[in-house]
């Protein structure tokens, strides 16, 4: 039995971590670990479709794991906080 592997950046405190949301926020966060990006990139990288991208970047921003510039378009990147990845360290 194999055990999926998670981005860190991809457990929430405030809602539930359910598998799927699990595996949507890893594929976002791999994209973001690149660099930063608009949410149609990162749909378009991660092969997950606009409105999920959206969801997740919002709870992600509201545990301030992520971030959105106010100049239009909208980027996003990591803010810092979070768990890391040990070879992170």
């Amino acid at each position: 039995m194999s055990k999926t592997q998670y981005h860190p950046k991809a457990f929430l405190l405030r809602t539930k971590n359910v598998k799927k949301g699990l595996a949507t926020r890893t594929k976002i966060a791999v994209v973001l670990d690149k660099l930063p990006c608009t949410a149609k990139e990162i749909g378009e990288k991660s092969s997950v479709n606009y409105a999920s991208v959206i969801h997740h970047l919002h709870l992600m921003k509201n545990e301030h794991i992520i971030k959105r510039n106010n100049d239009k378009p909208y980027i996003w990147e990591f803010t810092g906080v979070g768990q890391k990845r040990l070879d992170e360290q």
